[in-house]
This record gives C-alpha cells, sequence and structure tokens, in this order.
C-alpha cells in the first residue's frame, strides 16, 4: 500500500533508475475514488485501481456487481452516467476530457473489445471495411494511410489474429463467419489503432472452451507482442486463473478484494471472492436406471442429418450436393437419464437436437416413446407433449411483448384448450414456484404481469423451464442452459435442474461445451466431432479415461477437476 492507502498495483522490479534515486514508474492508469450513478442512484462507489504498462487485469464480479459499468465508464460510454472521481491515462484524466480529446483516446491509446462481436460489428460493412475505417480514422493523426495501404493492413491485423483465409474474411459480413471468427475481426479491430490498454468485456462468453482457450492465448501472445495492458471484465474465474497477473473483486459497485491472481485465488480473504471460488456446479444426481431395467424413452440408430447445398457453375442448375452435419449418431435416453452431448462449435450437437425435436428433416430411425416424427402436424402435437426444449438465451427465446403468464400458459392453450382462464392461472403459478419464482400469493400475481426484459438473466433462464415443463414433458433437450449465466446463478440453475429430475424422472438431452456442466449433470456422454460421435459412455469413464484425442483435447482446455 502507498502513502494514500491505494493497492501498490505495479511490482517494485517497476522501478527506473535516475542519476540520484529510484523512481516508481508511474501507472499507464490509475483509478482514484470512481463513482457511477445514474439519477441520483449510485451504482459505482469510490473504485481505487491501477493498470501498469504490459500487464494483464481481470476485473471479476456477476452480473449486476458493476464491473462493466466501471470499464465502459473510463472511455465515457454509459449514456446518461454521472462519474465523480479520475481516471489518469499517462497523467491525463480521461473524466475531465473534451469529447475530441477523448475521441482521438478511443480506439487510439484505449481499445475495446465488447462482448458480442454479433451485435458490436456492424452487419451492412464487411469485416475488412470495418477494420479500414478504423485504421483510416485512428492512423490520420500520425500517419496518412491510402486505400490499398489500408486493405492491406487489415489483412496483416486479421494474420495477426490467426484466422484462416484472412483475405475471404476480410470480404464477408458479420453473419458469414463463426462466433470465433468474429470475435478475432473484433480483436484485430480493436488493435488497428496500436492501443496501449484494451479493454475486453467478457471476450469468450458465447465461445465453446476450445475457442475461449484459443482466444485467451491470443489476447495474452498480442499483448506480450505490442505490450499493451489488457483489463479483462470477466466472471469466468477459470479465464483468470489462466490469464491474469492481478486480480480485482468486485460486488455491488465495490472493490472488496484486489491483489495478484495467485494471492487472491490460492489465499482468499473477502467471503465474496470465497463465494466466487467456490461456485463450481456440483455433481448431486440420483443414479440413472439400469437399461435393462426400464425402456428407453428416446432411441436413435443412424441417425443423419444433412443441408442441401448448391454446386458453383452451370452443375447447380441441375442438381444439388448436400452437407451432412451428423453422421449416424446412435444412442438412447432412459427414464431419468442425462444424456450429455459435447463438442465444439460446428461439431453437429445443434443440428441433432434440432433432429430430436422434430424440427428438421433426419435419415434413420429416431423414436420417443416408441413413435416417430412425422409429416402430419396433428400426429406431432402428440410427441411434442413429451418433449420440449430449453434455449441458450431465454433473452431472446422468450417473446418480449407477452407478459410472464402469457409466456408461461402459451403450451396450454395450446395442448389444454379446455381449461379455463382461472385454472390455467393455477397451473402458471404452480409452474413458477416449481422452479423458485413467487413466494407468497401477492409476489406471485405481481410477477405474472412482468415482462421478460424485468427479470435478471437467472431468473429468465428459470421462466424459460416453467414454460417447459408446465405442460408435464417426459424429456427436457437443454441446450446451452447456462452458458450466458454467471458461475453463481449457474450453479443455482443446474441445482434445480437437478431437483427438477429427481422429483419428476425427466430425462435431460443436455447439449453443452463446459465440461464442468457435463461432469456436474450428465450420467452418460456423446462426444461429437465434424458430425461424427467419436466417443460415447459413461460420463466419469468418459471425462477420466479419455480413449480419443478430440475429446482429450476436450477435457485440458477445461477446468482442472
Amino acid at each position: 500500500m502507498d502513502g494514500h492507502g491505494w493497492p501498490d498495483a505495479c511490482p517494485m522490479t517497476d522501478l527506473l533508475m535516475t542519476d540520484t534515486n529510484p523512481v516508481a514508474s508511474v501507472p499507464l492508469l490509475q483509478v482514484r475514488g470512481l463513482t457511477v450513478s445514474f439519477g441520483g442512484l449510485s451504482v459505482v462507489h469510490g473504485l481505487d485501481f491501477e493498470i501498469c504498462a504490459g500487464q494483464k487485469v481481470a476485473l471479476v464480479g456477476e452480473s449486476g456487481s458493476g464491473k462493466t459499468v466501471s470499464a465502459l465508464s473510463l472511455l465515457r460510454l454509459v449514456p446518461d452516467a454521472i462519474l465523480g472521481g479520475q481516471a489518469l491515462l499517462n497523467g491525463r484524466d480521461l473524466l475531465s476530457m473534451s469529447v475530441p480529446e477523448l475521441r482521438a483516446v478511443r480506439g487510439q491509446e484505449v481499445a475495446m473489445i465488447f462482448q458480442e462481436p454479433m451485435t458490436a460489428l456492424n452487419p451492412l460493412m464487411t469485416v475488412g471495411d470495418q477494420i479500414t475505417e478504423v485504421l483510416r480514422l485512428k492512423r490520420a493523426l500520425t500517419q496518412t494511410l491510402s486505400q490499398a495501404q489500408s486493405e492491406q493492413e487489415a489483412l496483416l491485423l486479421l494474420d495477426d489474429t490467426g484466422i484462416e483465409q484472412p483475405q475471404r474474411c476480410a470480404a464477408s459480413y458479420p453473419h458469414q463467419l463463426s462466433g470465433g471468427q468474429r470475435q478475432r475481426a473484433m480483436i484485430a479491430m480493436a488493435l488497428a489503432g496500436r492501443p496501449q490498454l484494451l479493454l475486453a468485456d467478457e471476450p469468450t462468453t458465447a465461445l465453446d472452451v476450445s475457442l475461449r482457450g484459443q482466444i485467451l492465448d491470443l489476447l495474452a501472445r498480442l499483448q506480450a507482442s505490442r505490450g499493451m495492458a489488457v483489463l479483462l471484465i470477466t466472471h469466468d474465474l477459470n479465464l483468470v486463473r489462466r490469464f491474469a497477473d492481478r486480480v480485482i473483486v468486485m460486488e455491488r459497485g465495490v472493490i472488496v478484494e484486489q491483489g495478484t491472481a495467485a494471492d487472491v485465488l490460492l489465499h482468499p480473504q473477502h467471503r465474496y471472492t470465497r463465494h466466487l471460488i467456490g461456485s463450481r456446479p456440483e455433481r448431486d444426481l440420483v443414479p440413472a436406471p439400469s437399461d435393462a431395467a426400464t425402456p428407453a424413452v428416446m432411441t436413435a440408430q443412424g441417425l443423419r442429418v444433412s443441408y442441401p447445398t448448391r454446386y458453383s457453375g452451370v452443375c447447380g442448375w441441375f442438381k444439388r450436393g448436400e452437407w451432412v452435419a451428423v453422421h449416424g449418431a446412435d444412442f438412447e435416453l432412459h427414464p431419468g437419464q442425462t444424456l450429455g452431448l459435447m463438442g465444439q462449435s460446428g461439431s453437429g450437437k445443434t443440428s441433432l437436437a434440432l433432429a430430436v425435436l422434430g424440427l428438421l428433416p433426419f435419415a434413420g430411425q429416431l423414436q420417443i416413446a416408441g413413435q416417430s416424427w412425422s409429416s402430419v402436424a396433428a400426429h406431432n402435437q402428440a410427441l411434442r407433449l413429451r418433449v420440449q426444449v430449453v434455449f441458450q438465451d431465454p433473452f431472446s427465446s422468450l417473446s418480449p411483448r407477452m407478459t410472464t403468464e402469457e409466456i408461461v400458459g402459451e403450451g396450454l392453450q395450446v395442448h389444454a384448450p379446455e381449461l379455463s382462464r382461472a385454472q390455467r392461472r393455477r397451473r402458471v403459478l404452480a409452474a413458477l414456484q416449481s422452479v423458485g419464482l413467487g413466494g407468497c400469493d401477492a409476489e406471485a400475481e405481481q410477477l405474472l404481469l412482468r415482462y421478460p426484459h424485468e427479470f435478471s438473466g437467472g431468473q429468465r433462464q428459470r421462466l424459460a423451464i416453467a414454460r417447459a415443463l408446465i405442460i408435464q414433458p417426459d424429456i427436457l433437450v437443454l441446450d446451452e442452459p447456462t452458458s450466458a449465466l454467471d458461475v453463481t446463478v449457474q450453479k443455482q440453475v443446474l441445482q434445480l435442474l437437478q431437483g427438477l429430475q429427481r422429483d419428476r424422472g425427466l430425462s435431460y438431452l443436455l447439449i453443452t461445451h463446459d465440461v464442468d456442466v457435463i461432469r456436474a449433470m450428465a450420467h452418460d456422454v456423446l462426444v461429437m466431432k465434424d458430425g461424427v460421435v467419436v466417443e460415447h459412455g459413461p460420463v466419469d469413464d468418459v471425462l477420466a479415461r479419455p480413449r480419443h484425442d478430440y475429446t482429450r483435447l476436450l477435457v485440458s482446455t477445461a477446468s482442472p477437476s
């Protein structure tokens, strides 16, 4: 601690020698008493921290802790926010700069990688055009680049991020790239201005575990080669362990602990830090019935899913090709069992799940309770009583124009139209209480009138589960049900799903890239790569003794068990 009681963020090895006395190096960024408020309501309360040149700092906390709004406030990117304190970048206060001065800093001295590249990138411009735009705007103060030079520099930046075929990527629009490619393109944009400090806001949240590792390794490599400082905003402590030199922990707008990564993660002092570290998913499952004891509720043999493609040139006029997403998958799902489906993005997991839900045509055999999906809608309606789905992102899967009562009760209108409105409301309230929403009757009645945006992420996912459960299905398809949630909320949702399975004997087809979630939730696991099931067996055997190289890669890039 220095004389003002502020944490000594820069190590003593950063001392600069003068002719007479050593003088401590000035940190790149000094944040002093940062406050953020909206309309008189304070959400960030007097933050003090420092970041030195070339340092990797992680800002950690749950949703609502204030970490993202604090980082955005450094560049005054939060509309209607009232800011206080200081944020000194090389001795200049970012919070008191004029707009033209700050505009020169943004993207050039300080750049930002936003959480969701699909919404942060312009959908009407190619990736190459977006990077060259940054180059022309941010390099104009120091050098003049022609259009050809800007385009060549953009390709070099994309190549530096490890993108394959950078020319094809530069000519593509954001929707034509994968999630990992979009994130790499956003990193290239951020690097275009040659910043001294990079703010990375949850840069790997929507990526699978191996891509998370690749993006993190990329950031570390670029940080080392360019001498940048990086402030990583995240709730994922596995990323922090792998990446950060220092850790800052926030709770409810206050820094509760900060120090070296080793000290904070191995010897946490604050109870909130200990709470975060202890929030990994825990296994609490009833053993699934043996295969011989109960008939399967779902069986698949030689399940094959393909998409039509067009041949280029004249051949495309006369015939179509196909791209096979799932090559002959075989599996069984029994009552009270969870079958985990694990693999990277593009492995075929989602295509298999859509076939299971009767939303994609398929070849081979697929039966649910002895019945197959049909082209006759009335026949399928009976099957949809048996199998329901919980999607990855409840904010986009729940209608923003419908109230809680309408969302949760929608299935009853289709499958139980004979119920009166009062009966339907009672069933909705019971479903909400079964997922931990609505305590007393008055509180539950109020919930019925609220819209999805009025709930937290964890509450929205509980709503999605209630919506699926209200028609009392036998099988739930869980498509990445916790990937967008904080570690503590993730643990709560998984505990809820485990309890529902014990109480109701539900069967789950769990699709995830998170090995920790598979380890906590699944009885058996299928590992998919390029549409092929490369390994299948009891979860303990597959994760503890993986036989396939691909499975070993997935397990090794996940958190330690």
